[in-house]
């Protein structure tokens, strides 16, 4: 299903960013406001303007949403999502680059676009996250690299999937 889709797509995923906050037993997830994944709890990243590198974009990102500014981000996993139901047009498939921060300036707020609050590594709300997190974001969390593709179905459930993790 994936090799079959992604042979249709004629330009590279775009590439966007997600970041987890992460101190002891805690990792920080926030609820999303509004646009695109609006009602489910993530970690804080965005797209790149224009020129930008994708480490810069998932720093400014993170301290426009949540405001702090984090610092050395650990890049823990490349993920390519396709949604082969969804017009090309719309331009839903992309590849996230995740990052791990254990340390950053300031203190988590609540904006317009999220409102964070802080989990238990053992106990996250996946029936209030996207389909997919539960079969990577624990890796992360164990302190592993992960490298995955997703394909979703019309009402954004798993249809097919491919991980690697070391």
């Amino acid at each position: 299903m994936i090799n079959e889709f992604k042979n249709k797509i004629e330009k590279p995923l775009r590439q966007t960013t997600l970041c987890f906050l992460v101190k002891d037993d805690k990792i920080l997830l926030a609820m999303k406001k509004r646009g695109f994944g609006k009602d489910r709890f993530n970690g804080v990243g965005g797209k790149p303007e224009k020129d930008e590198s994708i480490l810069k974009c998932a720093i400014r990102e993170v301290e426009e949403e949540i405001g702090v500014k984090i610092l050395k981000p650990k890049k823990v996993a490349v993920l390519d999502f396709y949604f082969p139901h969804v017009d090309l047009k719309e331009d839903w498939n992309q590849q996230v680059l995740v990052y791990i921060a254990e340390s950053w300036d300031g203190k988590p707020i609540e904006t317009e676009e999220m409102k964070p609050k802080w989990f238990n590594k053992t106990k996250l709300p996946f029936a209030k996250m996207w389909a997919d997190d539960w079969i990577w974001l624990p890796h992360v969390l164990a302190n592993k690299i992960v490298r995955a593709e997703f394909a979703f179905t019309k009402d954004q459930k798993i249809e097919d999937y491919k991980i690697k993790v070391w």
